[in-house]
């Protein structure tokens, strides 16, 4: 009985229930500021994050890339022909 009653209390004032104290608040409180400077940091550490998993990848695939390179270049030198026309 008492869950149902504070579902109901819940719902009936969805405003104070679900937000947090600084959207109540003034928006130019410090503590707003500071929630939107937190944001916007977290939301530069998961985009430096994710450029440093894709730059990892890069020099995967141009590393893989290079010695796919070097090995067909070091396999077409030991079949080409050692002897050739004179030169003066």
């Amino acid at each position: 009985m008492r869950k149902a009653a504070l579902a109901l209390g819940l719902f009936a004032a969805p405003r104070a229930a679900l937000a947090c104290p600084v959207c109540f608040g003034n928006s130019d409180a410090p503590m707003a500021i500071a929630t939107n400077n937190g944001v916007l940091f977290m939301l530069g550490v998961v985009g430096l994050v994710l450029c440093g998993f894709a730059s990892f990848f890069i020099h995967l695939v141009r590393r893989a890339n290079r010695v796919a390179q070097d090995s067909a270049t070091a396999e077409a030198g030991r079949f080409a022909p050692s002897e050739g026309p004179a030169r003066c």
